[in-house]
């Protein structure tokens, strides 16, 4: 059902531009891990792991084979403090449907909603699709960041020279801390370092993930840095440069850019940007080249262009992890991109157009929400089918929304990127 509380306002046009092995092998593998640890602990817990017999932090599973043999995994070393890869083919293994954290399992499920144009965060219930509350922040809010340690929203105001904290248990704002140009913020995988992309300053600040102390500035030469992911390991990460056209890879630990690109498209304009389950490319939305660049980061060569649609803008990672959603901002579109086909497979259109920008999808994987930048409104969609089950009207510009909580054992950022 399709819930519409008021009329659509009248859409403006402005935007960023301008504002395996086999089991012999596993065995062999085993027997000597263990006899070179002398059969000790942490050999013993291997083999736990490895085999998917119980152990300290794997209850018996009464419904298993006897003696069970999975595929060894290798050994991901990832960046120093980072919690362990669960799954090294797949980065996203943490966020499956409903797999709350103990830190947020009790906290109510919410949509928060930054207005850039009208300086408030729209509180929504994503059972009932109504409005709760309405948030007075900062000047032109940017995006609901949810902390690395998951216990605090950081509402990003980027001309107003603040991040606003927001108790999620409580959805009461804190006092505004000052931190300059915070178009988006990110966390290191280890929890270290609060990464603000301070976009206009040219700028990527690493500071005190709590409390925001500058600690570090590494200068760009690109223009318009806004969006990242990282690694598998945790030990790089992905920028997107907005207004210039290109791509930086900085080294985590060393907090310095390592490398830059200009992608091969007359006019580009990178934004989001997502890594595929598996580790081994990252894709990066393009608004005006209308589609996703899609990028080998190991090697930093020379992306390839995938065309979705008019405005590419979002990407947003299914709980399964076999597909993302992308949206499609300059035609009312969402497409749909399967990992595991390596290709395009769905396209659905909102009903009465709209410009679907940033979001994030619900906690059971059913509903993928989306901020209507140019349309004062938020929409609801259902992941399977494409329809809408809600339009909802909120503040002017609405933006980098958050769904909160998400599965997940931590945050790296942006409106909720988990692992």
């Amino acid at each position: 059902m399709t819930h519409h509380t008021t009329p659509r306002t009248p859409r403006t046009h402005r935007s960023r531009a301008g504002r395996a092995l086999g089991t012999g092998a596993v065995l062999t593998a085993l027997a000597l891990a263990l006899a070179l640890a002398g059969c000790g602990a942490d050999a013993k817990d291997e083999a736990n792991r490895t085999s998917g017999t119980a152990g300290p932090d794997r209850p018996a599973d009464p419904a298993a084979p006897a003696n069970p043999v999975e595929p060894a995994k290798p050994v991901v070393k990832g960046l120093p403090g980072m919690p362990p890869v669960l799954d090294r083919t797949d980065v996203y293994a943490a966020d499956r449907p409903n797999k709350l954290s103990p830190v947020v399992k009790d906290f109510p499920s919410r949509v928060y909603v930054p207005n850039t144009e009208s300086d408030t965060v729209t509180v929504i219930d994503p059972k009932t699709y109504e409005v709760v509350e309405t948030i007075p922040v900062g000047v032109q809010p940017q995006h609901v960041v949810p902390s690395w340690d998951l216990k605090t929203l950081w509402v990003n105001n980027n001309r107003g020279h603040t991040l606003t904290p927001i108790n999620p248990r409580t959805g009461k704002a804190g006092k505004p801390v000052e931190v300059h140009d915070p178009y988006n913020l990110y966390f290191t995988p280890n929890g270290k370092y609060a990464v603000v992309m301070a976009s206009l300053d040219r700028e990527l600040v690493f500071r005190d993930p709590h409390t925001m102390k500058r600690l570090k500035t590494e200068p760009v030469s690109c223009y318009g840095v806004n969006h990242a992911d990282f690694s598998l390991d945790g030990r790089y990460f992905i920028v997107s440069c907005e207004f210039s056209g290109e791509l930086l890879k900085v080294d985590t630990e060393r907090m310095k850019v390592v490398g830059k690109q200009k992608l091969p498209f007359e006019g580009a304009m990178p934004q989001d940007v997502k890594i595929s389950p598996d580790g081994k490319r990252f894709y990066i939305a393009d608004m005006m080249a209308d589609g996703m660049w899609v990028l080998d980061g190991e090697k930093f060569d020379e992306p390839t262009l995938l065309p979705t649609g008019k405005g590419t803008h979002g990407l947003y990672v299914s709980r399964d992890s076999r597909e993302m959603f992308v949206s499609n901002r300059g035609e009312g579109t969402i497409s749909v991109f399967d990992f595991t086909q390596d290709r395009l497979t769905k396209k659905w259109h909102l009903p009465d157009g709209g410009s679907p920008d940033m979001g994030g999808v619900s906690a059971d994987g059913k509903v993928l929400w989306l901020s209507g930048r140019y349309d004062s409104e938020v929409y609801a969609i259902d992941t399977g089918t494409g329809a809408q089950l809600a339009r909802i009207p909120v503040g002017n510009g609405p933006h980098g929304l958050a769904v909160y909580p998400q599965p997940g054992r931590y945050s790296l950022g942006h409106t909720g990127i988990f692992r």
